[in-house]
């Protein structure tokens, strides 16, 4: 049986590393299975879900010419209710470009009321200080 990328077949658990388990296939091929491909839930550490042994069902996802498999179990299991709702915070769940995480390029931090100015309520008139200014936009928006 040649191993085809799609296609579920039965494997057995060889060997486990925290990035994922090796799986042998049929003709003494291994493939490995990523963490993140164990499961639909997040898992911290494999060890809590799988055991070297443990006879699973993968699917293949991608064999590559160097002969590298790459397999998935939570592939060949129905998604849990409510999963195809996106993520919170809008992007992916993935880290924000800002390596330290923060709120880069001065986007406003939830939570925080929203302000909007129209373009025709800002003065064009030369002001001295920002607190003038402010005053102004307030007394417009009927604040002062």
């Amino acid at each position: 049986m040649s191993i085809e990328v799609g296609s579920v077949v039965e494997g057995k658990v060889t060997g486990i590393k925290s990035f994922g388990a090796f799986v042998e296939l049929a003709e003494g091929k291994t493939g490995l299975v990523h963490i993140s491909q164990v499961s639909h839930t997040f898992i911290n550490d494999i060890n809590d879900v799988l055991n070297v042994g443990d006879v699973v069902q993968v699917k293949v996802l991608n064999v590559e010419d160097s002969g590298k498999i790459s397999l998935s179990i939570k592939e060949t299991q129905p998604k849990p209710e409510g999963s195809d709702r996106p993520r919170r915070g809008g992007n992916g769940g993935g880290r924000s470009n800002n390596a330290k995480g923060g709120n880069k390029g001065g986007a406003r931090k939830a939570g925080g009321p929203a302000t909007t100015i129209a373009h025709s309520d800002v003065s064009t008139e030369p002001f001295n200080t920002m607190a003038d200014q402010l005053k102004e936009w307030a007394k417009k928006a009927g604040m002062a």
